[in-house]
């Protein structure tokens, strides 16, 4: 439903019950699908691609162009799948020739003010609190919830069923399953609260628990964790995962637990 007074360009794509608020300006080469909702004020630019039922509250800018100077024109993406919520005013770029897209999954919330930069790829059923910040190249995984007023450095890893506390500055990547907190950022335990939101039986938590004690708890350098982790650790889904994703880390893996 085209409100009047919204512009919609005439080669947009847009599904026949998308609601269209007042105000809201959508470019070229957009493509919005079935149930969404956008609202007053909204500014959607070219290279949009927004799947089914979501909902896009007032003064949000999709697909601007990135905030880098190396940014040359190309022809870049977002690509945000079904049923998130972006609430007022965040901000969403598209991609750089890079990795020529920024994306986002399904069902997550970004609450006001947050910014996703370019080449950043969000899994699904993430939150990002109010004016939580990704730089660019960022990636974060399912389940993660980023607090407020977060700034995360570009290339940084976040893992899945992750929890960052408010105000945090993240520099290094952080493995999945974990809490973050604190300056320097640290590991201060992992997400059990969560994970038995989600159905994670206790053995299971336990067993991500013991894990983490070789990474942060024993005075282990990341060899020496990852070594006796393999040893002694049986192998599971979750034990592959941690493993994984401190071998690959690029920016390498936060600090482990520092006391008060």
């Amino acid at each position: 439903m085209n409100q009047p007074l919204a512009y919609v360009h005439p080669q947009a794509k847009i599904a026949n019950n998308v609601v269209i608020e007042p105000f809201v300006t959508i470019h070229k080469n957009v493509e919005i699908g079935e149930g969404t909702w956008i609202g007053s004020n909204v500014t959607i630019m070219e290279g949009a691609r927004i799947g089914k039922n979501n909902k896009i509250f007032p003064g949000a800018v999709i697909s601007a162009i990135p905030q880098d100077l190396k940014y040359n024109g190309e022809d870049t993406l977002v690509k945000i799948g079904d049923n998130n919520i972006i609430r007022e005013f965040v901000t969403i770029n598209r991609g750089t020739k890079a990795n020529w897209e920024t994306v986002i999954g399904d069902n997550n919330l970004l609450m006001a003010y947050c910014h996703v930069a370019h080449d950043c790829i969000i899994g699904n059923n993430c939150i990002l609190a109010n004016a939580a910040t990704l730089a660019g190249h960022i990636m974060v995984g399912d389940w993660a919830i980023i607090g407020g007023l977060v700034a995360v450095h570009q290339f940084v890893s976040i893992g899945e069923h992750t929890m960052i506390s408010g105000g945090s500055l993240v520099r290094k990547d952080v493995p999945p399953f974990t809490k973050a907190a604190r300056e320097p950022l640290s590991y201060v335990g992992i997400n059990s609260i969560g994970l038995r939101r989600r159905n994670f039986s206790s053995e299971k938590i336990n067993e991500i628990q013991n894990i983490y004690r070789f990474l942060f708890l024993k005075n282990n350098n990341v060899s020496q964790a990852i070594s006796a982790i393999e040893a002694e650790m049986p192998a599971s889904k979750e034990r592959d995962e941690i493993i994984s994703f401190i071998t690959n880390s690029s920016r390498g893996i936060m600090r482990g637990y520092l006391k008060s």
